[in-house]
């Protein structure tokens, strides 16, 4: 494990961002949405829980198709964060969420326009990452 040190905006080794009480980190290794949520978990972080429109604006600063910490594995149609939450803060793509062939996980991605958007997508499908760790929580990179 190699120690991630905070400077700024700026945690070296991997791109990192604070806003309010959390770190936010891009992986842009491709994995489906449970080993990335797994990968997060090794690092004493989630995928991201995005709670207010200034953090859904904040993490605009992460580019790429992205798995976020947002599904309806439990229940179709019902859909939860990864802390327990429900989906309060959203923002689907024109069209989503359509469970088209059984898309229980969410990606963040740009519509048409250039805009950030919410869209379902089936689990198995490989994509970056957005993780969040809970400020005071250990800051740890495995390479």
């Amino acid at each position: 494990p190699v120690r991630v040190a905070v400077v700024g905006q700026v945690c070296y080794n991997e791109l990192c961002c604070r806003h309010y009480k959390s770190f936010y980190y891009s992986s842009n290794i491709k994995r489906t949405w449970e080993e990335s949520r797994r990968y997060c978990q090794e690092q004493g972080a989630d995928l991201i829980v995005i709670n207010s429109k200034e953090e859904q604006d904040f993490v605009e600063i992460f580019e790429g198709r992205s798995w976020i910490g947002l599904s309806d594995k439990e229940t179709e149609g019902v859909w939860k964060w990864v802390d327990g939450s429900p989906l309060t803060i959203s923002s689907w793509m024109s069209g989503e969420p359509n469970d088209e062939f059984g898309e229980d996980c969410v990606e963040r991605r740009r519509d048409n326009n250039g805009k950030w958007t919410f869209n379902d997508l089936s689990c198995t499908q490989k994509r970056e990452s957005i993780r969040e760790i809970k400020l005071g929580s250990v800051c740890t990179v495995y390479q």
